[in-house]
């Protein structure tokens, strides 16, 4: 039996779906793979495929198994488009073999002709390592990558912490100017943000080539390009190699559940079939997105996207990829409308069998390259096993991200403080499968993007514009910052395995994302990050900078996340308090919006004294100071070891726990009752 039944009883009606999952997983490997072959071995199609600098000249490969016939054209040929023809090596490869260190140089320009169907079309090479776009034209063209040039790279045996607090980041906006930013400026000077900040990971979209900026990155066109919208290919891997020289491990967001319908600039009918990488009919299109729909049963694909997978981690050293749209792969109907309310719709014939098949191997294939790789799966639907190694009947990845959090916040907002359910807060942060890893998070760029809002301008409204001077003390804004901070440490705390957060929402940064379009005059306004509003000690975003920078710092010294779930220590539903335990850290929460309570006493889980290391009420983090950075001694009764606690309203308290005193000796408890009856007398 498989150990994902044992963690999840409920789901031994399913038992015969777990073994089905295993099967096509082995089936698929024994198919694609030859004898002794690893993943490893099977995904080197970017080594064969796509333009080399081979001794002696360059060899151009393709697969296009529906073609009739292909040609390359380009500078080097003046644009002819059939004086270079592909010769057919069969079985869809195609090959091209230019003498001379000179016939191709590094970025001049090509294209793929290919002759389909009884039609001519030009295309962007499937391998192709930079894609531009014309300025003039608006269309886009593959610029040849010498890849005898190597980048003298300086992280060797680079290996990132083992907690993971990532810092989701767009590199375009990261900038305060209002332009497209670029790899460099991100590295020299955003990377120094997140290492003061605390946070030990970077997650990076919109990498992957992308024809419309506005996408987000989410709509790729070309999986082996490195976006030209922020420089070279070398740029990225001085970002990469900076961040690692830092102690930064960089995820990528990798998009292999879909891909845009361009032909022209995509990957979209380039043999003149649909079916080279997609499925065929309605099944192929997304209904939601408008974009292609992959399948992953068949070989070539999973050849490419696999391969991609490795080009990224090997070209570019990333140490892990958080896989985006990993619902819409799960499923036929992509998840649309399902509530996913009983496990059934888990193992029903709407499962894609063949993506949890692809998923699989694609995390077996990671930890092939790199045994320390990271993966993570944004899957609202909750998946079981989704989290679990492939040997337990799992599919493979580290961790899911908490996507009920988000919303489970909006809705608390939404409602009258006064009717805040402390209970269900709780619960939902605890409501998480056994064994699996979870990154925790309040909010991620998709809460940011314009149509949505932020958690700071949800709870302060159009008062961010006018009132977030530090001598301006508008009760809307007092709220806002209390509840900013409260919420972002409870999730940290209490929501999972690892935490997450979008550049500048550590600070409140005060405006959503919009990328430059012709709704608002193609401006850049909302498409930037101002990192002088946490520096200018005027305002009172530094607070919450202060205030998130020590909370991270905090979890990280005590390694809270090596106690996977934290323990419950007292509710109190009525007064919308609580308080938990996780590894050696008490924290205390006291929602209420006005009610502070009194002589609170707190069950501890050890004889120790505690002591206040950090509370939101703090004056540099914009409160108060009703708290005292006092330490706490632990108090017996009937047994139980307790502490006496303050806390006032709308504040979050954290102690920490001093050194646990070993157990009284039954004698020794006697003489202690017997001393204390002879007071009382």
């Amino acid at each position: 039996m498989y150990k994902i039944l044992e963690l999840n009883p409920q789901l031994q009606p399913f038992a015969g779906d777990i073994d089905l999952r295993m099967f096509l997983y082995r089936a698929t490997k024994q198919r694609i793979l030859g004898k002794d072959q690893t993943l490893n071995d099977f995904a080197n199609a970017h080594e064969y495929f796509g333009i080399h600098h081979v001794d002696g000249g360059w060899v151009y490969r393709e697969w296009a198994p529906g073609a009739y016939q292909l040609y390359l054209e380009g500078e080097f040929n003046n644009w002819n488009q059939t004086s270079h023809p592909l010769t057919n090596l069969g079985n869809g490869n195609w090959e091209l073999k230019l003498e001379g260190d000179d016939a191709l140089w590094e970025g001049c320009k090509v294209k793929t002709v290919v002759d389909a169907n009884m039609t001519r079309t030009e295309h962007i090479p499937l391998f192709a390592r930079r894609v531009v776009q014309d300025p003039k034209t608006i269309t886009f063209t593959c610029e040849v990558v010498d890849d005898k040039k190597k980048f003298d790279w300086t992280d060797k045996d680079f290996k990132g912490a083992d907690s993971l607090y990532i810092y989701e980041a767009h590199v375009g906006m990261a900038q305060e100017e209002g332009k497209v930013g670029s790899y460099r400026e991100f590295a020299d000077k955003t990377l120094p943000h997140v290492k003061k900040a605390g946070y030990n990971t970077i997650q990076l979209m919109a990498i992957m080539e992308h024809p419309y900026y506005g996408s987000f990155g989410y709509q790729v066109s070309n999986f082996f390009a490195a976006s030209s919208w922020f420089g070279k290919p070398e740029d990225l891997k001085y970002l990469v190699n900076k961040a690692h020289d830092m102690g930064i491990r960089v995820l990528l967001d990798v998009v292999h559940s879909h891909a845009v319908k361009n032909t022209a600039e995509g990957i979209n009918m380039f043999d003149g079939t649909e079916w080279q990488f997609f499925h065929a009919g309605d099944k192929g299109d997304h209904p939601a997105w408008g974009t292609k729909c992959f399948d992953y049963g068949r070989t070539g694909v999973l050849h490419f996207l696999l391969s991609n997978l490795k080009f990224w981690m090997t070209e570019y050293h990333f140490d892990g990829f958080r896989f985006d749209g990993v619902t819409s792969m799960l499923y036929h109907d992509h998840g649309l409308g399902t509530d996913f309310n009983s496990n059934d719709k888990y193992f029903s014939y709407n499962t894609h069998t063949d993506a949890i098949t692809y998923l699989q191997l694609a995390n077996e294939l990671i930890r092939q390259v790199n045994p320390n790789a990271i993966t993570v799966a944004e899957d609202m639907s909750g998946m079981p096993g989704m989290c679990l190694p492939i040997e337990d009947g799992g599919i493979g990845f580290d961790f899911r991200l908490a996507m009920g959090l988000p919303d489970m916040w909006i809705k608390a907002v939404k409602t009258q403080d006064e009717f805040w359910d402390i209970n269900k807060m709780w619960g939902d942060m605890c409501l998480r499968r056994p064994g699996e890893g979870t990154v925790a998070y309040v909010e991620s760029h998709d809460q940011a993007l314009v149509g949505d809002q932020t958690m700071i301008f949800r709870l302060a409204g159009a008062n961010m514009y006018t009132d977030m001077n530090k001598d301006c003390h508008n009760p809307t804004i007092d709220r806002a910052i209390a509840l900013h901070k409260m919420i972002r440490l409870f999730t940290l705390a209490g929501g999972g395995e690892a935490y997450l957060n979008f550049m500048g929402n550590e600070f409140g940064h005060p405006e959503w994302i919009d990328f430059p379009r012709e709704g608002n005059g193609w401006s850049f306004h909302y498409c930037r990050r101002q990192w002088s509003l946490k520096e200018n000690g005027m305002l009172k975003y530094q607070w919450l900078n202060n205030f998130d920078e020590d909370m991270i710092h905090l979890s990280q010294e005590a390694n809270i996340f090596s106690q996977r779930m934290a323990n419950l220590q007292l509710m109190k539903a009525p007064e919308q308090s609580l308080v938990f335990y996780r590894n050696g850290l008490l924290f205390a929460f006291n929602f209420h919006s006005t009610n502070s309570l009194t002589n609170v006493l707190v069950p501890i889980p050890n004889d120790a004294d505690y002591e206040v290391v950090l509370s939101s009420d703090d004056e540099k983090y914009g409160g108060w100071n009703q708290v005292e950075h006092i330490t706490y001694p632990a108090k017996e009764f009937d047994g139980q070891q307790y502490v006496e606690l303050y806390l006032p309203a709308r504040t979050a308290v954290v102690l920490k726990e001093g050194k646990i005193r070993p157990p009284k000796a039954a004698s020794e408890k006697t003489a202690e009752k017997a001393a204390e009856a002879t007071e009382e007398k």
